[in-house]
């Protein structure tokens, strides 16, 4: 008997948006597809008006396969959402990888010092 029956709602993380679906990762051993059919039942346009990657959300399931660990799911008739949206975008530093640039080549040259002097460990 499957962990995952049809019907039950369960809770999983975005782990891949593509143009036809939500993939969302449900434990260890079980991953699912949301198929754009299955997120709402108006149009969807753009699928990342509905989740973003790494969001919870809860699912329903509409078919599972214990062979493949696969299931099929749906958020289009349940209220999926676990809270609010509380991201906050991340912001880069003025200068990004610039200080990994400018410091690169006297990181790689002290190393090579350091391996010179003392030989590699193994």
């Amino acid at each position: 008997m499957s962990k995952y029956e049809k019907g039950k709602i369960v809770t999983g993380c975005v782990t891949g948006i593509e143009k036809y679906g939500i993939f969302v990762g449900l434990d260890e051993f079980y991953s699912g597809l949301i198929h754009i059919s299955e997120i709402s039942s108006n149009f969807v346009k753009n699928i990342n008006d509905y989740v973003n990657i790494g969001e919870t959300i809860k699912v329903k399931v509409v078919e599972s396969d214990d062979e493949l660990g696969q299931v099929k799911l749906s958020i289009k008739d349940i209220d999926y959402r676990l809270g609010p949206k509380n991201r906050q975008k991340i912001v880069e530093t003025p200068k990004g990888f610039s200080i990994l640039q400018e410091h690169l080549q006297d990181w790689i040259q002290d190393k090579v010092q350091e391996i010179a002097q003392n030989g590699v460990e193994e």
